[in-house]
């Protein structure tokens, strides 16, 4: 079935169809809800300068804005400010008309400022919310809700039966056989083969399942809650008595797991042990340009890799994502990033499926070809950034495969200042598309994932 008119890249607004069925062999896509709770809980971990106290009631929450449909803002908490206070300081009135998808409910606090702001809905993940209502009970080793989390539930619900927002749940099934081709292509992915590269012995499938095990329990235990019993409680509380029904419920918790099994995956496809991003020699920007910390250009590629999963690209998912910094004084110091623009690669806006070629290099007639017609995922987020690039900030752009020739005087013109990616095809003529030019692009630093030199 094909899908309807498209709007505006980053994202499309199909919210059913998410496989290009036309093309043999291709593997399942996210589908647009799919991929903002994976966006919106992945944020939710963006490194902090100070870690998260164990008896802090206030989560942490990452936060994805979209209006008419494009990603205007990624927000996490920090130390003083939740997400959502970050996204109404950033955009204020602007948020008139947005939705906004949360990794949890917002407090009654957020959430009395982002209604009055005019947002159009707020989606949020069917878990603890903000105002966490486990507590531990010293006495039974159980969860308890405190009266504070009693008092924040009730608030925060009459808020939402006075609001016009429409408040509601992001969550969706996951396609079948997703969570299989996510683990399946993170594996084998560019960040693995080139760890595979530099050290032919070392067992990457081995080290893809090790990591994805350890991540896959580290998620569960944050953003699932395990007691079948205090889910139930804390959907009451919430007022969504009817998802504590049978099959609703066990469907939920289902999809909550689907989801995060998909997001260990993508996390485990780029390894930390031994491997990082690191400076090319060569390049010359101004010296308070110093890019970010290993932890949170980490963080960004793999904000890239989760957006690559949604592309229309028969063969090869691309995302890229770019962020601003004012002048960055230390590579331990707070990022304070600011969103410019996201994308993965796709057909023109406003196409269907199975209207332009599909074929790839191994198609003889050129003609059949998708290389003139597929819209990079650099080219996305720029063509569709939320705001233009100031000369006194650095500009990072994040990219989960080597730009190429088509690509590098767009990354030029623009000023971005910083480029964060692999260079597994670097120096490659494909015929239809090559990757010749990125070795002599000027002036911009590259940090390039490769093994640390010093390990």
């Amino acid at each position: 079935m094909e899908e309807s008119r498209r709007e505006t890249r980053p994202l499309t607004p199909d919210f059913g169809s998410q496989n290009i069925s036309v093309v043999k062999g291709h593997g399942p896509r996210l589908s647009k809800i799919n991929l903002i709770s994976l966006l919106s809980l992945w944020l939710e971990l963006f490194p902090q300068e100070e870690p998260e106290q164990d008896d802090n009631q206030i989560h942490s929450v990452g936060l994805v804005v979209l209006r008419n449909n494009k990603v205007v803002g990624l927000h996490y908490s920090g130390h003083e400010l939740h997400a959502g206070q970050a996204a109404i300081i950033q955009h204020a009135g602007r948020l008139t008309d947005c939705h906004l998808y949360f990794s949890r409910r917002p407090c009654a606090t957020c959430l009395k400022m982002i209604i009055n702001a005019g947002v159009s809905q707020i989606s949020f993940w069917p878990g603890d919310p903000e105002f966490s209502m486990l507590r531990p009970n010293p006495h039974t080793h159980t969860g308890r809700i405190t009266e504070e989390a009693a008092l924040d539930a009730v608030a925060t619900e009459k808020l939402k039966s006075n609001s016009s927002s429409h408040i509601c749940l992001l969550l969706q099934p996951v396609v079948a056989d997703m969570v299989q081709f996510v683990g399946e292509t993170s594996r084998e992915c560019d960040f693995m083969v080139m760890a595979t590269d530099d050290n032919p012995g070392l067992n990457t499938e081995e080290l893809f399942w090790r990591e994805q095990e350890k991540y896959l329990e580290d998620f569960s235990k944050r953003f699932l809650i395990e007691d079948c019993r205090q889910h139930r409680e804390i959907l009451t509380q919430m007022h969504l008595e009817n998802f504590c029904m049978e099959p609703y419920f066990s469907n939920l918790r289902h999809n909550m797991r689907e989801i995060v099994k998909v997001l260990a995956s993508v996390a485990a496809g780029v390894p930390q042990r031994h491997y990082g991003f690191h400076q090319e020699t060569g390049s010359s920007v101004p010296p308070y340009h110093k890019g970010v910390s290993q932890e949170i250009a980490r963080h960004c590629i793999i904000q890239a890799r989760l957006l690559a999963y949604r592309t229309e690209d028969p063969k090869v998912g691309v995302g890229a994502v770019i962020w601003a910094s004012k002048q960055l004084t230390s590579l331990n110091g707070p990022a304070h990033l600011s969103l410019v623009g996201c994308g993965y690669n796709a057909y023109p806006a406003g196409s269907q499926y199975g209207e332009y070629p599909l074929m790839d290099a191994k198609q003889e007639d050129r003609k059949r070809r998708k290389y003139p017609y597929i819209v990079h995922a650099e080219q996305n987020a720029l063509t569709f950034r939320t705001r233009d690039i100031n000369s006194e900030e650095a500009a990072m752009l994040f990219v989960t495969k080597c730009p190429c020739d088509e690509c590098v005087p767009l990354i030029r013109g623009a000023g971005i200042t910083h480029i964060y990616t692999t260079d597994h095809d670097r120096d490659k003529n494909k015929g239809d598309i090559s990757y010749l030019r990125f070795s002599n692009l000027k002036g911009i630093q590259k940090f390039i994932w490769q093994r640390d030199p010093a390990s």
